[in-house]
């Protein structure tokens, strides 16, 4: 199986969805898992250059891979650049060459940051812009001429067929409101993996993120309390997602951009969900219209 996080920063996937990878790297080591991320960050630091902050930011990401064991991967432009905070909606590359960095990798799963359904939600705007990209291409995955004047295919005739992955939204802590989840992994085994790795990013917790003072978050003095502060921050998600009882939890919403899995598909491919945590009888309800809208 191969998991891919689709996201816009270079510290996105530490709060979102590392337990879960985590997870299936014990349980599945064979599972293969990427993180692709689709902008140069170079606008996320107050003191460093843009040109300084993009080449810190990378290394840190960098080292988070090598310490989680997932692959990396810098989307790019056709020209070799990487996409530039803030102007994604702006990139005519942005969605052929996402497009081509699915196909590539061809993925069960792909984790997406998700799009409000609250009008009055906020955003961060390159999280949106990406949840937005990976909507568009979703349908095209499997459209082996979809963009090939920028990617000029060499598939013989019959072209190959490409796998179209299920669809996962992450939460968001940049959307206040609008929130809501499926399923909720349970990642308290892990929790200090992912808090490990998110510390890797050190331009962001100990300078960026506190001084930009949008996220309650002080910056940790040292790894054992970064730690404590990582298990608040999943405690109060919690709290607002509204699950109670003990635990540390990833959330996730499944959607109808790619293909449709059923509850039974996503219990045996994800391991640790939390039913009392999870909303699956809903979900079950909603999946299956689906499929048979789609005549499934």
């Amino acid at each position: 199986m191969k998991l891919l996080f689709v996201h816009a920063h270079f510290d996105d996937f530490e709060f979102t969805a590392a337990g879960t990878f985590e997870h299936l790297r014990r349980s599945s080591p064979e599972t293969r898992r990427r993180v692709l991320v689709c902008t140069d960050g170079a606008a996320g630091h107050h003191t460093l250059t843009r040109q300084e902050t993009t080449s810190r930011r990378l290394a840190e990401q960098e080292a988070a891979a090598r310490l989680g064991g997932f692959e990396f991967q810098w989307l790019r432009d056709r020209s070799g650049a990487p996409f530039r905070e803030a102007r994604l909606q702006s990139a005519p590359d942005l969605l052929p060459c996402l497009w081509r960095a699915i196909r590539e990798f061809e993925p069960d799963y792909l984790f997406c940051p998700p799009i409000p359904e609250d009008p009055l939600a906020g955003v961060h705007l390159d999280h949106l812009d990406v949840a937005q990209a990976v909507r568009a291409v979703a349908y095209m995955i499997n459209v082996p001429h979809a963009f090939s004047p920028e990617f000029p295919s060499e598939d013989v005739s019959p072209a190959k067929s490409v796998r179209t992955p299920v669809i996962l939204n992450t939460y968001d802590g940049y959307m206040a409101g609008g929130h809501g989840h499926d399923i909720a992994v349970n990642i308290s085994s892990v929790a200090d993996v992912a808090a490990d790795l998110a510390w890797c990013h050190a331009s962001q917790l100990q300078e960026w993120l506190p001084w930009v003072n949008r996220h309650n978050l002080s910056a940790p003095e040292n790894l054992p309390a970064w730690r404590e502060q990582y298990r608040a921050i999943l405690s109060r998600r919690a709290k607002a997602l509204g699950i109670d009882g003990p635990g540390f939890f990833e959330v996730f919403k499944v959607t109808a951009w790619g293909a449709v899995p059923t509850v039974e598909q996503l219990l045996r491919d994800l391991p640790a969900v939390d039913s009392r945590a999870s909303r699956l009888e809903a979900l079950g309800l909603r999946l299956a219209s689906w499929r048979s809208a789609a005549g499934e």
